[in-house]
């Protein structure tokens, strides 16, 4: 992770994130965390990153997501020379899968 984020106050953040252990906890914590613009937006960037990973190309993200060529670039660099975060969560989504 950049050094320049890590904080006491992120890392509350991720420790209070990392206590939800459902799917209904996890709408309620971000419901009050978060405004609904902010939770579309992230689950957007998602759905971003998901499709670039299954090698859609832009065209099809977009008219899927609605995200701009600006956001799917945007996620294409963190996927592919950020800290690997979504490649650790694609890969335990698909381990999760296979249970």
């Amino acid at each position: 992770m950049n050094d320049k984020l890590k904080d006491k106050n992120l890392d509350d953040l991720f420790d209070a994130v990392l206590t939800l252990e459902t799917r209904e906890e996890c709408y309620n914590f971000f419901e009050d965390l978060c405004t609904i613009l902010e939770l579309k937006s992230l689950s957007q960037r998602f759905q971003v990153a998901k499709m670039l990973n299954e090698h859609h190309v832009y065209s099809d993200i977009v008219n899927e997501t609605g995200a701009s060529t600006a956001t799917i670039s945007r996620v294409n660099r963190s996927i592919n020379y950020g800290s690997d975060g979504y490649r650790v969560v694609f890969e335990r989504l698909k381990n999760k899968d296979k249970k």
